[in-house]
């Protein structure tokens, strides 16, 4: 099947099978590889994305289903050589680890505060948005913190 979506800003036409997964369209397909595959099973997160502004499991999706859609990987947070305020927020709070698990992070938080830009005041909303995601590695301390602070930086800068 031929798909059409927008990846980063840049609009791509695929053949795939249609049981692709998005995620591995995004990553066989595009090359855009920081888009991890963990469990496949939509449970661990590590492949979250963003469709159309929300944060979806590319794993489960698939990408017919993404036909026409506007998506955004960990690839395209970054303005250039200017990182997001969630990217330098998890490198100043060590919010990473072996870093298998953070663009998925990275993305559902992106996601989330694009959405509720208090997110980081109600402290048990913030926990339930992260607990979606699992991380082996933090203890999930530094990605609270890193969260927090770049809510706080975003809300400060209009993002």
């Amino acid at each position: 099947m031929n798909v059409r979506f927008t990846v980063n800003g840049r609009t791509h036409r695929i053949d795939v099978e249609p049981r692709t997964s998005l995620a591995d369209a995004l990553r066989d397909r595009l090359g855009l590889t920081g888009t991890t595959l963990g469990c496949e099973h939509g449970v661990c997160g590590s492949c979250t994305v963003l469709v159309d502004g929300t944060a979806v499991r590319s794993c489960l999706t698939l990408a017919v289903q993404a036909e026409g859609a506007d998506i955004r990987t960990v690839e395209g947070l970054a303005d250039g050589d200017e990182l997001h305020p969630l990217q330098e927020a998890f490198a100043a709070e060590h919010a990473l680890q072996c870093g298998f698990c953070t663009p998925g992070f990275l993305m559902l938080l992106a996601g989330a505060l694009a959405e509720e830009p208090e997110l980081d005041r109600d402290e048990r909303r913030l926990d339930a948005v992260l607990a979606s995601n699992l991380c082996r590695c933090t203890g999930y301390a530094g990605i609270r913190r890193a969260a927090a602070r770049a809510a706080e930086r975003m809300r400060a800068d209009g993002d």
